[in-house]
């Protein structure tokens, strides 16, 4: 087994215009490789293996060898939603999902920015700003921490020696 790279490569995109379909580069030069979750790149490998044979490194992974019309994929999307019980969510709600994400585990603007392919962290800023904790924030959970830390030695010295 060759060893998996543990990136998801965005070079191309899927267009549709009424009938024609039309495969670009993603608008506004936002090609880019995003790093991966383990588990998502083993859920993608036994998908590739189970279903897109052969060895073409530009193959598709969903549909027939050819790109999914876009109507195609809304369709799909309509039928999971209402599978799920989200039928408000749109299928880009799944980008802001990913954005918040990234920003609660704590990745920085730039980190964000890139994941998302948006040509200046100052677009990411201006989408997603109020997700990041401000300075305040930052100071309560780190008074918060001594405190508690403190506080749980200070108890600990408090009730030693006792049953």
């Amino acid at each position: 087994m060759t060893p998996r790279r543990r990136t998801i490569t965005v070079a191309r995109q899927v267009q549709g215009y009424g009938t024609v379909t039309e495969v670009r580069a993603p608008k506004y030069g936002s090609e880019r490789t995003v790093d991966a979750a383990p588990g998502l790149v083993e859920m993608l490998a036994a998908h590739v293996t189970a279903h897109c044979a052969g060895e073409d490194p530009g193959r598709w992974l969903f549909g027939d060898g050819r790109p999914v019309p876009p109507g195609t994929v809304g369709v799909m999307w309509r039928r999971a939603r209402q599978k799920a019980g989200c039928d408000g969510m749109h299928l880009h709600h799944l980008r802001h999902f990913y954005a918040s994400g990234l920003i609660a585990a704590g990745c920085d603007v730039v980190t964000v920015q890139r994941a998302l392919g948006h040509q200046t962290a100052s677009v990411t800023l201006n989408t997603y700003s109020h997700l990041w904790p401000s300075a305040e924030d930052k100071t309560r959970n780190a008074a918060a921490a001594m405190l508690a830390e403190t506080l749980g030695d200070a108890d600990s010295v408090r009730t030693a020696g006792q049953v």
